[in-house]
């Protein structure tokens, strides 16, 4: 029998972008930092960057609609 083991990219369609990366990363030292609240997060990302991919800042919305199309 084959072991199973999880691959955790297995849905990615392609390799992500490198903003795609860099908005991943801000994303992870917001968590480690505690920062768990949204209006927290868009605050940290707006300090931190990366901007939205408009170059625009972030806003609940926009980062709600961002994370929508992003997970698709």
């Amino acid at each position: 029998m084959m072991d199973r083991y999880l691959e955790p990219h297995q849905a990615r369609q392609r390799p992500p972008t490198q903003y795609e990366n860099l908005l991943g990363d801000a994303i992870e030292r917001a968590f480690a930092q505690g920062i768990t609240v949204l209006a927290e997060l868009v605050a940290y990302l707006n300090e931190s960057g990366p901007r939205a991919q408009n170059g625009e800042a972030w806003t609940e919305d926009n980062f709600r609609a961002e994370m929508a199309r992003l997970g698709q």
